[in-house]
């Protein structure tokens, strides 16, 4: 019975690929595509000829159907604009709809840019959660932080470069100023692999370009729950009764675990 092969490829540098990625493109009967034109450069590249169909997100719909039908005469490939296929891209209706018609599909494995960053960023990589692309709205941005923000093993998003500073400001106000790796356009010509913590991430990434894979370090038993927004309502409370900075930052310092120039920082920052 024909497969579905589920193909890893390149997430920059066209070296990655593998040499049974190449051998499978060449032997399938389709191609199914998240990006056509991305796919069609790898292509010629590697001197592949296979028919070429688009499957991206808001055509997978109606494209599921017309897949499983090409499954009954021959292989299809499955391949996303970059990494491995189904891994936050279009592919996991497809996957689940051939198997339960009992076709096989089998993965070829490639790179993955969660992963890549991962092993370079100097965090701890015996337990991680992936929580995929940061979402676009600030407020559903920042309640997916908050619901990780006791999470102990390490985090590791995508997020668009016009959304960055953005996103590392959130980091700070919900999580804590964390050790983070930020890593850009990992294997390509610009790559880039920053190291610190979020604070310094934001004073870094001024001007930014390209993709963006953040890997958090995750929370610390101990570390204060409460994030620097929390930490800013409690400051402006204490202000409001009327209290100095030399009188509350003490009490501060044990409550929430931060330092005494992290906590002075937020008492000095304007309010907003």
């Amino acid at each position: 019975m024909p497969a579905l092969y589920i193909v890893g490829t390149p997430i920059g540098n066209l070296e990655d690929m593998s040499l049974r990625a190449i051998r499978t493109l060449k032997e399938v009967s389709l191609i199914a595509s998240e990006d056509t034109r991305t796919t069609r450069r790898l292509l010629a590249h590697f001197d592949i000829h296979t028919p070429l169909t688009s499957y991206f997100e808001h055509s997978k719909s109606g494209k599921l159907g017309y897949l499983l039908e090409k499954l009954q005469n021959g292989d299809v490939a499955l391949v996303s604009e970059a990494g491995m296929p189904g891994i936050s891209d279009p592919g996991y209706e497809l996957v689940v709809a051939a198997q339960e018609k009992g076709f096989k599909v089998i993965p070829i494995p490639g790179p993955s840019a969660a992963v890549t960053a991962l092993a370079v960023s100097g965090l701890p990589t015996d337990s991680f959660r992936y929580i995929g692309f940061l979402p676009r709205k600030g407020s559903e941005r920042r309640k997916l932080l908050a619901a990780v923000r006791q999470e102990e093993t390490t985090l590791i998003a995508y997020e668009a470069p016009h959304r960055i500073g953005e996103a590392l400001r959130d980091i700070i106000n919900f999580l804590g100023n964390r050790k983070i790796a930020v890593c850009r356009e990992l294997t390509k010509l610009h790559e880039e692999i920053f190291r610190g913590t979020a604070e310094e991430a934001l004073g870094h990434f001024t001007e930014p370009r390209g993709e963006f894979t953040l890997v958090i370090a995750g929370y610390e038993p101990g570390e204060s729950t409460l994030s620097t927004k929390e930490i800013a309502d409690r400051i402006k409370a204490l202000k409001s009764s009327g209290k100095t900075a030399r009188e509350a930052i003490p009490g501060l310092m044990n409550e929430t675990g931060r330092s005494k120039k992290e906590l002075y920082n937020i008492w000095v920052e304007p309010e907003k």
